[in-house]
């Protein structure tokens, strides 16, 4: 009986989690992304079982304190996809003009798209840009056609420009960044780019999503250089509630402003909070700033 018990408490649960396991391959493999990709028109970056669909707005020249925002820095819109339910739940990040954001709302809501969040990231841009949070779960291709409908409401461009130049060189001292913050960044058009995981998991409707930033929870960091060593610099901290106000007072000390703290999802385990920033000053005096702040928050560190 004894016996029994153990192999009840142990291995049943076991099987079961290899059972989940293989459910969750077969819906990967389940979903045709080529009909996906085919719909929004272009290649995502795949990370695990995520699909990651990039819908920077090449078309706008923001500027904010002087400095013109590259896309990779503030304005790189997205949508992923991940194996869900049978389906794909699917969560992203839309930028939009204020003019856009009541036309792309009435036709995600026609679609059957939730709208998680708006709000802004930046104070003082010009033109002033906005953040459209939206989910939804189910048919994958179903989900994607929605979506694409929704940007069409926008100047957001859909289809994708042949490169016509190399990205520009981040010049920074990139090895000393990447010392600082503790992850490894990596160059994406103009901009050096953290995104630095939390260690607890995060859940969305039972569903652990990832912790290393293709669904949007891990910390995003980002420069832009300015010039004589100097950037630009942007992002959010992902954080429990515990978290914000040390994380307040850990970048208003290094000269960092907070301009927006607010929620993206409606479901997430455990809650979280958003807190977006910004400066322009020494690349590495702010790096030093942010690495203060990330230590008051559950973040992992290399």
């Amino acid at each position: 009986m004894r016996t029994r018990t153990i192999l009840q408490a142990f291995l049943i649960p076991a099987l079961m989690a290899i059972g989940a396991c293989f459910i969750a391959t077969a819906r990967a493999q389940d979903v045709d992304w080529q009909k996906v990709d085919e719909t929004l028109g272009r290649k995502p970056a795949v990370t695990g079982d995520v699909h990651r669909y990039g819908f920077p707005r090449t078309d706008l020249t923001v500027t904010l304190d002087g400095v013109t925002i590259k896309p990779a820095l503030a304005l790189g819109g997205w949508v992923a996809f991940k194996p869900a339910h049978g389906g794909v739940m699917a969560m992203g990040d839309l930028v939009l003009l204020e003019s856009e954001i009541n036309p792309v709302m009435l036709k995600m809501i026609a679609s059957g798209l939730e709208i998680t969040a708006v709000h802004n990231h930046l104070l003082g841009a010009s033109p002033a840009t906005f953040y459209m949070h939206v989910a939804g779960h189910g048919d994958p291709v179903r989900i994607a056609t929605a979506l694409k409908e929704a940007l069409a409401e926008s100047k957001t461009p859909l289809s994708v420009p042949a490169p016509t130049a190399p990205p520009p060189a981040v010049d920074l001292d990139t090895a000393q960044l990447d010392q600082i913050i503790g992850v490894k960044g990596q160059a994406n058009g103009g901009v050096y780019q953290f995104n630095v995981p939390r260690r607890d998991p995060v859940t969305e409707q039972g569903m652990q999503l990832s912790p290393v930033g293709p669904m949007g929870v891990a910390s995003a960091i980002n420069f832009q250089p300015t010039g004589a060593g100097k950037a630009a610099i942007t992002g959010d901290f992902v954080l429990t509630g515990d978290e914000v106000n040390p994380v307040i007072k850990a970048l208003r000390s290094h000269g960092i402003a907070v301009t927006a703290l607010h929620s993206h999802m409606l479901d997430e385990q455990p809650r979280l909070f958003f807190m977006h920033f910004w400066a322009n000053d020494d690349a590495v005096k702010l790096a030093n700033g942010l690495r203060a702040a990330l230590d008051k928050t559950a973040s992992t560190k290399s």
